[in-house]
């Protein structure tokens, strides 16, 4: 038919779409554990769960993106390395509740699909769900011409991890005397990227390969640093020592996340300086003149994860921690000290 339109007119090409499919199916396999069955490809991923070692088996899901990590990773041009952001702003969020990841999901979604990009992005995928030992089984890859500008995608991921009920770590036994120990982050992670976007490149007028003393490196590297995954540290942990509480250190900073495990009736006594703060920290807060407050409430400030124990195996979790070459402070405890509305005090 004359003058006939095609989906590819539109900017929808099917035929790129599906070649794309068996270059996932390839990294996809990589990842595979026991319970995977099939191939990416199907309508659904399936997974089969193998329930012998649980009494009550309880499913914990979650599902997050980058934010606007995103925006940096495309100056930087560098698109495999955000694919372990994803992963591990999904896995974090179940494996704080003590379950241990099983499979991933991922949406990615192009104006038009470029397939060296999106290639780099499900390789990252692949690694971090190597490195939290989860399978990744399935996910979306759209191409919607019109919706986003050249060069711009989103992107968002989905977890579903498992734990028997018995062992499900969410703050209840938290009481006065235990101790707050934190684990390190490898930098900011995925979150304040906003206000650190505005520093960086409206304040500074930085460009995304300028070398900055302080840190070591040019801005672009500092900033495309991997979040820390740390599903396979923390369960290792969990095998030999009882955790009350855990918290994964994320958007609204160590107040924000921390006191979301925290019973109303006790309160939280933090350290200040009982940690080693990351040079990316101190940077952004002398170049935006950023007050304490708004550092703790917006960054992880060098912290990721934090679990509430026993005064009694406080001590012995953290040399399990230096021999597995983890660097963990204590960084605070729980008190009853009433003083503070906000149910947390830094001295």
């Amino acid at each position: 038919m004359a003058n006939s339109l095609t989906y590819a007119d539109a900017g929808v090409d099917i035929d790129k779409a599906s070649r794309f499919v068996d270059e996932i199916k390839k990294i996809a396999k990589q990842t595979h554990r026991p319970g995977v069955m099939g191939d990416i490809g199907g309508f659904g991923g399936l997974f089969s769960l193998q329930l012998d070692n649980f009494e009550q088996p309880v499913l914990v899901s979650s599902t997050d993106g980058v934010g606007t990590k995103l925006k940096v990773v495309v100056m930087m041009d560098k698109h495999d390395t955000v694919g372990i952001d994803l992963v591990a702003m999904c896995v974090n969020d179940i494996v704080v509740q003590g379950a241990k990841p099983l499979f991933f999901l991922d949406y990615l979604a192009m104006g038009n699909l470029d397939t060296d990009v999106a290639a780099q992005i499900i390789s990252g995928i692949g690694e971090g769900c190597k490195a939290a030992n989860c399978a990744l089984i399935g996910g979306e890859t759209a191409e919607m011409p019109g919706m986003y500008g050249q060069n711009e995608y989103d992107l968002a991921g989905f977890s579903v991890g498992i734990v028997d009920n018995s062992k499900i770590v969410d703050g209840s036994e938290i009481h006065v005397g235990n101790k707050i120990i934190g684990i390190a982050s490898s930098g900011l992670h995925s979150n304040g990227y906003s206000l650190v976007r505005k520093i960086c490149f409206d304040v500074l007028k930085l460009n995304i390969d300028s070398y900055v003393p302080d840190l070591g490196c040019t801005i672009g590297e500092e900033l495309i640093k991997p979040t820390r995954i740390y599903s396979e540290v923390l369960h290792g942990i969990l095998r030999d020592f009882s955790i009350l509480g855990l918290a994964h250190i994320t958007g609204g900073g160590i107040k924000d996340n921390l006191l979301r495990i925290i019973p109303k009736t006790c309160q939280v006594l933090m350290q200040k300086g009982s940690w080693e703060i990351p040079p990316i920290f101190p940077f952004l807060q002398k170049a935006g003149k950023i007050t304490d407050h708004e550092m703790m409430r917006t960054f992880n400030n060098g912290i990721g994860l934090i679990l509430v124990v026993r005064d009694s195996v406080a001590q012995e979790m953290l040399e399990r921690f230096g021999a597995m070459n983890e660097k963990a402070y204590i960084i605070g405890e729980i008190v009853d000290d009433k003083t503070s509305s906000e149910g947390l005090t830094w001295i």
